[in-house]
């Protein structure tokens, strides 16, 4: 078992040597062919799961009042709940998943399907009643409070539609740009609350599981996977690595005026796979800081017993970090990420980076093979601000790399294409890391595609809510 160091020990750790001080075990390397066979039970999962709409179904059964009507309801219901069980598998940080696709696109295709099952759902809702008062010829405002009065669990599936919808309108880009991360969050964790409440009334009240004992063990059993990922891999394994690391600060030192680094110690860390370039969700027990996790990359590989994340005082728990006091327990969900050398295809790495976002492209740096020809350009505002820079220029030096340092405001230093171009020539044969603002990889990316770079060897990291 590993010691925790004392503060002396802390300001003697070596960040800027490329040898590590001990051993740490690298991550292990992505399976795409893993992240294909989920698509493919997915997609299989889709199919079943419409197909259950029609067990039991008869033509004269469709063919009577409503039948048809209902029917549609049946399977936008059906269709609509499978793609939330979906939407929750892709923000469970299944490991095998998370390492091929990155989490900053699973997040992306989670919004991107957000918004069917709520339509789904209401469509569901809507031929439903609609199919009912046909059958019972009664006008639909009368059927829909027939159910919420008659029905069991029918009232709590109205709520949990509530607070599905609520979460989709917090979801939305303008809602998200006016939000908190913390309320943003605590917004979404009704969606659990949400699905709790609605799984009841599909067992009891869903024809096509009344009586069909097989059918309804089938669709209990992909809830009870779903619910399982999600606890699995959001509560039990983070609690378990981290009673095992037993992360505690071990010191805050400014790196640049507003940046600041968090060293922390802790535990067995050599057992903790991690590559270059990943980030964790870093919770910090202190008074406004431990009720939220926030993403922050190393800012170096593991010196074991130490840890060194890097952060900007931007929002309000990185301007706190830089007030945490050496003790302070910290919890820690990850790593997370495909930021690292395993997406690598070509021996040529270009990494640009700007402000704090040079952080991971120095860790990533360190963890490239020797054997890799190495170009680093970062840009700040004043060469104090580069963040690392005497790391990176001795990390550089040792592979005998180019570093390039583009200095000034954004008016003065352009990084269009025929500017880097200048640093980096046509990159058709490299792999392009970039990782910084958003505006910033969304133009350096169009960038070096104008320099040749193909889509798939371009590579960031975005962390948006």
């Amino acid at each position: 078992m590993e010691s925790v160091k004392t503060k002396i020990d802390v300001d003697r750790i070596v960040w800027h040597a490329q040898q590590r001080v001990a051993r740490h075990r690298p991550a292990v390397s992505p399976v795409p062919r893993i992240a294909d066979a989920l698509a493919l039970i997915g997609g299989i999962g889709l199919g079943i799961s419409i197909g259950f709409a029609f067990w039991g179904e008869s033509l004269s059964s469709l063919n009577s009042a409503g039948g048809w009507v209902t029917l549609g309801g049946r399977i936008a219901g059906l269709a609509g709940t499978y793609l939330m069980l979906v939407m929750v598998i892709l923000i469970s940080r299944l490991p095998w998943l998370e390492r091929v696709v990155g989490q900053d696109r699973l997040v992306a295709w989670h919004r991107r399907i957000g918004g069917w099952p709520i339509a789904l759902i209401a469509v569901h809702i809507g031929l439903i009643t609609w199919g009912y008062a046909q059958m019972t010829s009664v006008s639909i405002l009368h059927q829909f409070w027939t159910f919420i009065i008659h029905y069991p669990d029918i009232l709590a599936s109205v709520l949990a539609f509530g607070l599905l919808v609520m979460a989709g309108l917090t979801s939305a880009r303008v809602a998200r740009q006016r939000m908190k991360y913390e309320t943003w969050w605590m917004v979404h964790l009704y969606i659990y609350l949400a699905l709790s409440l609605a799984f009841a009334h599909q067992i009891r009240t869903g024809v096509m599981f009344i009586g069909h004992p097989l059918i309804r063990d089938v669709w209990i059993l992909m809830w009870i996977a779903g619910a399982g990922a999600v606890l699995g891999f959001r509560v039990i394994l983070p609690v378990s690595r981290n009673l095992r690391h037993q992360l505690r600060v071990a010191a805050v030192q400014q790196e640049t005026p507003g940046v600041y680094s968090v060293i922390v110690s802790g535990r067995n860390l050599s057992r903790l796979n991690v590559s270059g370039g990943q980030f964790f969700m870093w919770r910090f027990m202190s008074k406004g800081l431990w009720a939220h996790s926030h993403p922050y990359s190393l800012s170096a590989l593991p010196r074991p017993p130490f840890l060194r994340v890097t952060v900007k005082g931007l929002g309000d728990q990185s301007k706190a970090v830089a007030r945490l006091k050496p003790g302070t327990r910290v919890f820690i969900e990850g790593p997370y990420g495909k930021f690292t050398r395993h997406a690598r295809s070509t021996g040529r790495v270009v990494l640009i980076g700007a402000g704090v976002g040079i952080t991971p492209l120095r860790a990533l740096l360190e963890d490239l093979p020797t054997s890799v020809d190495v170009t680093v350009v970062v840009r700040a505002s004043s060469h104090d601000d580069i963040v690392h820079r005497e790391e990176l220029f001795e990390l550089v030096n040792q592979r005998n790399g180019r570093l390039f340092e583009l200095v000034g405001s954004r008016h003065e230093v352009r990084m269009d294409a025929s500017e880097l171009k200048k640093f980096i020539g046509h990159v058709n044969n490299a792999d392009i890391y970039v990782c910084g603002p958003t505006d910033f990889n969304e133009s350096i990316t169009k960038a070096v595609v104008r320099l040749g770079a193909r889509d798939e060897r371009i590579h960031q990291e975005i962390f948006s809510f």
